[in-house]
């Protein structure tokens, strides 16, 4: 006796693997664009509501496909404005996706796996190990869900207008749903956001960004932290397998003339360790020739670290620093701190099932 198929969740289907599936079922390639529409410029989810498909159509997809977001547990607003949702994915984990608010912009920070099996020692993500990664419906569907719950669009404007994968995990070892999620992101008949605003943040898995670099256009972050190899190893252990001169290699691959794209370099300022001057004059001679920005990020305590934040007065200094050495840095204002959904601090529900060092092996063989 034949297993009967589990229907497919189509937020899994960016536009080309969408208009196969219909291809698979014996409708016209452009069913997939009525559908995308639906979801996406509309919010719809049910199948029956969707009513320039055919009776017989509908009826079919509702036998063999879903369109199933991630479920939101709880949702939790800072003074701030900027706003935190937990959502949970099942088997006990749950991941959380953030929201700020600016006068200009509104940017959503995103997960891509549940947990994180790279352990960089001053992130609250990696201190809870890894359980798997997050499927492409599961991805997207946290862009869906906060869509949803701050309206897509208010009187006339997009609420969410930028998106970055800066949440739990790390993107590039989850290659393969990452990038049909970035390509929904993209989609005119899905998000339609332009290039320079969906972000890609990597803590440096360089066969990663050079396959990204030939698969999708989106701007690229890099969690740099330090900038020699010595103190990196001890703040990204990666660092260990991917040092510092391939991956500037790999970055000056992903910004060349040939694709002219933007590469942000993240360095989180930590008292005592990494914020000297002397750090701040090796980064300029680091990143000089490479177009780039450097965004400073003040260090976000959580329970259990051993690091600090840097005194305001030292963080000031450093920027000043490397300006003056010609690199183009911002200090990152902290926001949502007191519902702890600062940079660094979200945690969510992790079920940890599997060895850092071997599913890092596991991953980094997919890539």
């Amino acid at each position: 006796m034949n297993a009967i198929a589990r229907p497919i969740n189509l937020l899994d289907l960016d536009q080309a693997a969408l208009r196969a599936f219909f291809g698979s079922l014996g409708e016209k390639p452009f069913r997939a664009q009525q559908v995308l529409k639906w979801v996406y410029h509309q919010g719809v989810t049910d199948f029956a509501a969707m009513t320039n498909l055919g009776l017989e159509l509908r009826q079919q997809l509702q036998q063999v496909a879903k369109i199933e977001p991630p479920r939101i547990l709880s949702e939790q607003v800072s003074a701030d404005g900027t706003t935190k949702w937990l959502m949970g994915f099942g088997g006990g984990n749950a991941v959380e996706t953030v929201f700020i608010p600016e006068p200009n912009r509104g940017t959503l920070c995103i997960s891509s796996q549940i947990g994180c099996a790279l352990n960089c020692t001053f992130c609250s993500t990696g201190a809870q190990g890894f359980s798997r990664n997050l499927t492409t419906a599961e991805i997207i569907g946290q862009v869906w869900q906060a869509a949803q719950s701050l309206g897509h669009e208010r009187n006339g404007l997009r609420r969410i207008t930028n998106v970055v994968l800066m949440g739990m995990g790390e993107p590039l070892l989850n290659f393969d749903a990452v990038v049909p999620a970035l390509s929904l992101l993209r989609d005119d008949l899905g998000f339609g956001m332009a290039a320079k605003r969906v972000t890609l943040s990597t803590a440096g898995l360089v066969p990663g960004i050079d396959r990204l670099r030939d698969t999708i256009d989106v701007a690229l972050a890099v969690s740099l932290h330090a900038p020699e190899d010595r103190l990196r190893e001890t703040l990204v252990p990666l660092n260990r397998k991917y040092p510092i001169r391939e991956l500037m290699r790999s970055c000056a691959d992903y910004v060349s003339e040939k694709h002219k794209r933007t590469v942000t370099f993240e360095y989180t300022l930590i008292d005592g360790v990494n914020d000297h001057p002397e750090h701040a004059r090796q980064l300029v001679k680091l990143l000089r020739r490479l177009p780039s920005k450097l965004n400073l990020i003040p260090f976000n305590p959580f329970p259990g670290t051993r690091y600090r934040c840097s005194p305001e007065r030292r963080i000031r200094e450093f920027q000043g620093i490397v300006m003056e050495g010609g690199l183009i840095a911002t200090v990152r204002k902290t926001r949502g701190d007191d519902i702890d959904a600062a940079c660094g601090q979200l945690v969510g529900k992790v079920l940890d099932r599997t060895r850092r060092s071997q599913r890092i092996r596991e991953q980094t063989q997919r890539i």
